[in-house]
């Protein structure tokens, strides 16, 4: 049996197991024991679960699996919670760069629980008659509502994630609904395969298809189920975005230990 010292951070309800891999203990996990340890029932329950990997080049590098133990795309809440749990680890100045699956990354803190995520540029955005189809490190299907709380999120975002021409790679669906001076959004994420609290590649998704024509800076206020995040961009052209920040709350649960 191997003993795993683990953490658990959430980050506006998207929650993580994360664990310290700086000097390549925990490089036996396998899928299946990623699984495991990611089942609500069986486990520590999470929506993924991250590596703090060493780097030559950068602070850290980020590892992301998701809930069914393969290795995801970027995770924005996730590279949220993995900054502030570097920083908690003595890792850098409080202004961090990593790197990750989708290339590099800066983080920079406020405080103890809050942090800033710099984002990928977005160069592509399709735009079809009732949907936004765009890569913010994860593919995100973004479709905007009139009630976003009536919406059956895990059957509809499951009929778009396993139509025909998604089926075979998989994209989260976003469901967006105006809200105040920004918007609510409600994430079916794939890997998780259900409804999650929050999801930071596609808040920042919704957030980029709710700018006005203007190219200019914006602040985008987003409310999901599990807090509140907010997504600063620079829009410089019509389906172009750079400068782009995802902000939000991101907190230690509890760590624990456990054996595989």
């Amino acid at each position: 049996m191997n003993n795993i010292h683990f953490y658990k951070y959430q980050g506006t309800g998207n929650d993580f197991v994360i664990m310290d891999n700086r000097d390549g203990q925990y490089d036996w996990l396998t899928d299946e024991q990623v699984n495991e340890l990611c089942d609500r029932r069986f486990g520590i329950g999470a929506d993924g679960l991250m590596l703090l990997n060493k780097s030559e080049d950068y602070d850290f590098a980020m590892k992301y699996y998701n809930a069914d133990g393969r290795e995801g795309t970027m995770c924005g809440n996730g590279g949220r919670c993995l900054a502030a749990f570097a920083h908690k680890m003595g890792v850098g100045d409080g202004n961090l760069y990593f790197i990750a699956v989708d290339g590099e990354h800066q983080a920079t803190l406020d405080g103890d629980n809050w942090v800033n995520l710099k984002m990928q540029d977005v160069d592509d955005v399709e735009h079809g008659p009732l949907y936004y189809y765009l890569n913010t490190g994860s593919p995100h299907f973004v479709k905007f509502v009139e009630d976003v709380q009536a919406v059956d999120v895990f059957n509809e975002g499951r009929g778009i994630r396993y139509n025909d021409r998604f089926a075979a790679e998989g994209t989260n669906v976003n469901f967006v609904q105006k809200f105040e001076n920004g918007i609510f959004v409600r994430t079916y994420e794939r890997g998780v395969e259900d409804e999650t609290y929050s999801c930071g590649t596609g808040v920042t998704a919704a957030a980029l298809t709710f700018a006005g024509t203007e190219e200019k800076e914006y602040v985008v206020p987003v409310q999901t189920l599990g807090g509140q995040l907010e997504v600063r961009f620079t829009k410089t052209g019509e389906r172009t975005f750079d400068n782009i920040w995802l902000c939000g709350p991101a907190t230690l649960v509890f760590e624990g230990n456990i054996s595989k």
